[in-house]
This record gives C-alpha cells, sequence and structure tokens, in this order.
C-alpha cells in the first residue's frame, strides 16, 4: 500500500486529532455497549508475509483465520470474483470470521460512480457467498475524486443495495478540510447509515478525521515501518477506549504496512494492549480468547 508512504517518518508529528464533538451524539446512539470487534490483515497472501507462515503451510487463508478473526480483502478491488469463489474462502475459516471486501475499482475508479448499476449487482452477487460471514463492504474513491463529484456520490449513495452494509475512504483532502463540505457529507451519509472511514497513514495527515457517522468505527491504519508504528497504535487504542465509554458499538481496525511483513506483529500488538485496556477478548497469535 504506498499510498501515505513516506521516506521520513520520524519528521511527522502522529498525534491523533481531538475527538470530534459530534460523536457524543453519534455514539449515544447506541445503548448496548461494544459488541463487536474485528482486527486484521489487509491482505494473507503477500510474499512479503510468507515469515508469518509456518513452513509447509498448505492453505494461507485457513491458516490466517486461526490467527486473526477478520481480513480487509483488497483482492475484490481488482477483479469481481464468481459467487463460488466466495463460498470457497468462507467454507476456509471458523464461525466468528469476518471478510470486509473492497468495492472494485472498475466502480469506484474507472466508472467513478458513473453509469455503474450492473457492475455493483456483480459485486453484490459475488459477495454474497460469504453469507454470515461478510463484514462491512468498504468503497474506496481515486485521489482526484473531488466534491465537485458530489451529485455522483449522493447519487451511488442512495441507490446503494439495501440489505448490505456500506463504509466509505474519501481521498481529496476538500472532503474533510472544507467545512460547509464536510457537514454536508456527514449529514448524508449518517442519514443513509454509511460508515465514515478513518484512514491514519504518514503522508497524508490532511486526511486523518476523527468524525463517525454510525455507532461504527472503521480504521484503516497504515503504518510506517518504522518504531513509532507501536506509539500509535497505543494512542487508537486510547481513543478507542473512549469511544467505548460513549457508547461505541462495533470495531473494524486493519493494520497495512507498505512492507506487509510486519502487519501480523502490529496487528497483534493492537489486539494485545485494546483486550488490556478495555477489557475484551479479541483472538489474535498466541492470544487466548
Amino acid at each position: 500500500m504506498k499510498f501515505g508512504s513516506v521516506e521520513n517518518p520520524e519528521d511527522f508529528d502522529f498525534n491523533l486529532p481531538a475527538d470530534d464533538p459530534e460523536n457524543k451524539r453519534i455514539l449515544s446512539k447506541n445503548k448496548d455497549g461494544l459488541n463487536q470487534i474485528y482486527v486484521g490483515c489487509a491482505k494473507w497472501n503477500r510474499q512479503d508475509l510468507k515469515g508469518f507462515y509456518p513452513r509447509g503451510t498448505k492453505d494461507e487463508l485457513a491458516y490466517y483465520a486461526t490467527q486473526f478473526n477478520s481480513i480487509e480483502l483488497n483482492a475484490t478491488f481488482y477483479r469481481v470474483f464468481p459467487n463460488e469463489q466466495s463460498v470457497k474462502w468462507s467454507q476456509k475459516t471458523p464461525e466468528d470470521f469476518k471478510f470486509f471486501p473492497k468495492v472494485p475499482q472498475s466502480i469506484s475508479h474507472f466508472q467513478r460512480l458513473n453509469n455503474c448499476e450492473t457492475l455493483v449487482a456483480e459485486y453484490c452477487d459475488s459477495i454474497a457467498g460469504f453469507g454470515n460471514k461478510l463484514g462491512m463492504p468498504f468503497l474506496q474513491m481515486p485521489d482526484n475524486f473531488a466534491p465537485k463529484n458530489w451529485d455522483r456520490l449522493e447519487e451511488f449513495v442512495c441507490h446503494w443495495p439495501t440489505g448490505i452494509p456500506l463504509a466509505l475512504e474519501l481521498r481529496h483532502t476538500e472532503w474533510y478540510n472544507d467545512d460547509s463540505i464536510s457537514t454536508k457529507l456527514y449529514e448524508l451519509l449518517e442519514a443513509k447509515n454509511v460508515v465514515n472511514i478513518i484512514t491514519d497513514t504518514a503522508g497524508r495527515r490532511d486526511l486523518l478525521h476523527m468524525r463517525l457517522t454510525s455507532p461504527i468505527a472503521f480504521v484503516r491504519y497504515v503504518g510506517a515501518n518504522h518504531a513509532s508504528d507501536y506509539n500509535r497504535l497505543d494512542d487508537w487504542v486510547k481513543r478507542i477506549k473512549q469511544w467505548k465509554s460513549k457508547g461505541l458499538k462495533e470495531l473494524y481496525f486493519f493494520v497495512h504496512q507498505n512492507l506487509e511483513k510486519e502487519s501480523p506483529l502490529l496487528s497483534t500488538h493492537f489486539i494485545q494492549r485494546l483486550n488490556k485496556e478495555l477489557g475484551t477478548s479479541v483472538r489474535g497469535p498466541n492470544i487466548i480468547a
């Protein structure tokens, strides 16, 4: 994941922004407490992840799913797999496992949300194969998808299939740094129950917001392959603990690295700290849930 990568991470301020005051209202809607936490990596079959698997591992997904309870499935960004493939992946994983498949680039980057009803239907049919192991699909728009494309975004969100959850990641700075635009965006996402993804990466601090649009937090964390990665995760545990006290219902937290070999280590560290600070029992490598 090259997005936001930097050569000199020691020069960046990684402090999280102050919590958004609107989150208190958003989180207060949930009266049932924090009942779902999913933490994992973005991929299971990268070459630089080979050290994570015991020698002789024949099925990497099956092994990965014994270590973590979820995967942010980036493979679906590049192609729409047959429904049968989703079924096969699902069958390799435990009952508590969830897949969080990215919406294909054919929709987000090529069509740019325009005239893509057939593509959306094909994608939804594909991921239906995950059954009750489907987490939350997420839509990631390109850097140059700006607020001038508001009509397309609104149309897409308003016509997203009922019954299938959706999270959204925007990468043009004006979405979050122009108050009139961001307010309009948050109102739309809140009204349509779309989760506003928080992206924490070194080179794009301008995109790091703290605005939730539902009692669900979906965080895409990108490490910098630097010692600061662990301290940054500790800060996230503190923020999530605050959100839990205000009514956070669900947490989806996925760890990326430009060199993915440390992603399982970072994810494990995060789970351990989360369990300790929040009293949760999220499973992970060498962690008894």
